[in-house]
């Protein structure tokens, strides 16, 4: 099995968004995680189902699948980043956002959409807070469900559903519906959860739909270019083609506009190459002669 990469338009804010994703494409991925944003297929754009047209039209001719992704940093405020939130005291903004997104992800005939909880603008208690969470992603998961949309909830570190424990939780208590799964980032993983990057993949397997990809250092959330953290990638990639993953492992880099074609170039080389390392282990150990047992003679 192959994996196909993509690369995430965050990572690219300073290009327009055709000439981002010529770039993206002419380096060999497959796939891009497109970020609503003012200035990449701006939601709330007056001409939006025609922005929508062009851009479906513009990922056909690249040969390009996609990823809704709806972490714009100022989008919804232009005062406070990523707010309002699913767990603020007036959530209504980000779900009808996140709606929003549902249907373009749906014209677009989008992999998944991407979405988080976010922090909380007040003081409430956690019942509070889940209350909160869970009414505003049902109204989400009820869209997605009418669309056919998948969704894929990305626990983020800093955030109300920071790991995959409280994913499941917020799984459980929406009745585990179909439409929804998990959005799993690799740095995030070697930053905050207790197990080995590669059991993270395995954990989150069943309903892994979607991958995010980048270096990181435990405790620190900053995403990092590969090879700077402290990732061991080919047994990661190995993770994935073991749970049968045939979606976009798209590169996360919101950081690195300003050498975005070099450092997406670095990026695909390095992840092809750990690719190659992957499958080599792969044929080693089934090449491998079992263990003898100590009667075998």
């Amino acid at each position: 099995m192959t994996l196909r990469f993509g690369y995430g338009t965050n990572g690219f804010a300073d290009h327009r968004l055709d000439d981002a994703l010529a770039v993206i494409a002419g380096l060999g991925y497959d796939g891009v995680a497109l970020t609503l944003d003012v200035r990449h297929l701006d939601p709330f754009a007056a001409d939006l189902p025609k922005a929508v047209e062009q851009v479906a039209a513009r990922l056909g001719a690249l040969d390009l699948s996609v990823v809704v992704e709806t972490g714009a940093r100022y989008l919804l405020d232009p005062w406070h980043k990523h707010q309002p939130t699913l767990v603020s005291e007036v959530a209504e903004p980000r779900v009808d956002l996140l709606i929003r997104a549902v249907r373009i992800a749906a014209d677009l005939g989008a992999q998944a959409v991407s979405f988080w909880s976010g922090t909380a603008s007040d003081h409430a208690p956690d019942g509070v807070l889940w209350d909160r969470l869970v009414r505003g992603t049902a109204e989400v998961v009820r869209e997605a469900d009418r669309r056919g949309v998948i969704l894929a909830f990305e626990p983020e570190p800093g955030m109300f559903i920071d790991t995959i424990d409280r994913f499941e939780r917020l799984a459980g208590l929406l009745g585990d519906p179909d439409h929804f799964g998990i959005m799993l980032d690799i740095g995030h993983c070697r930053c905050l959860e207790p197990w080995p990057v590669e059991d993270c993949v395995r954990r989150a397997g069943p309903r892994l739909a979607g991958v995010q990809i980048d270096d990181m250092r435990r405790g620190v959330h900053e995403h990092l270019e590969f090879g700077t953290g402290e990732i061991d990638f080919p047994p990661v990639l190995d993770a994935l083609v073991e749970v049968d993953y045939g979606g976009l492992v798209a590169v996360e880099l919101p950081r690195h506009s300003h050498a975005a074609p070099a450092i997406a170039q670095r990026s695909i080389e390095f992840l092809k190459a750990a690719e190659g390392n992957a499958e080599e282990n792969a044929e080693g150990r089934q090449g491998r002669p079992p263990p003898r047992r100590r009667d075998d003679t």
